[in-house]
């Protein structure tokens, strides 16, 4: 029991509970404003709101108005997280790489170009046989 509770209480398993509860509240407000205000916004030149679309196949109802209103949604959603999540996180982590430079005490490993130490004549990695830098 104490490991669970350690385990529930770790700072990842605590943000991803609340990424997904933050991330359900945006869905359903995304999916309000698309639903009520963008939808109707696009059919006002015609008669027909997207969710009143919908095929009957021998009294099997196929609503794809209400499809396409998802669709939407989801796009809408789609573009908020990459615009103001993926592309800052990724510019982050760009910017914080870009200064980085190798240890003096390390070189690449001429098999998987991973970072072994410099006296290395075996990787625990890739297990190559390398020459010691002198």
């Amino acid at each position: 029991m104490r490991d669970f509770k350690t385990f529930i209480l770790r700072g990842s398993v605590v943000d991803l509970a609340v990424g997904i509860v933050i991330g359900a509240a945006f869905t359903a407000v995304v999916s309000s404003f698309v639903k009520n205000l963008l939808t109707p916004l696009v059919t006002i030149p015609g008669k027909v709101n997207f969710s009143d679309l919908h095929v009957t196949v021998r009294h099997s109802v196929f609503a794809y108005g209400t499809f396409l209103n998802d669709l939407v949604s989801f796009m809408i959603v789609a573009a908020a997280i990459f615009f103001f999540v993926v592309r800052p996180v990724n510019a982050l982590m760009a910017r914080r790489h870009r200064g980085q430079e190798t240890e003096p005490d390390t070189r690449d490993c001429p098999e998987c170009l991973s970072q072994i130490p410099a006296a290395a004549r075996r990787f625990a990695n890739c297990t190559s046989v390398v020459q010691p830098a002198t």
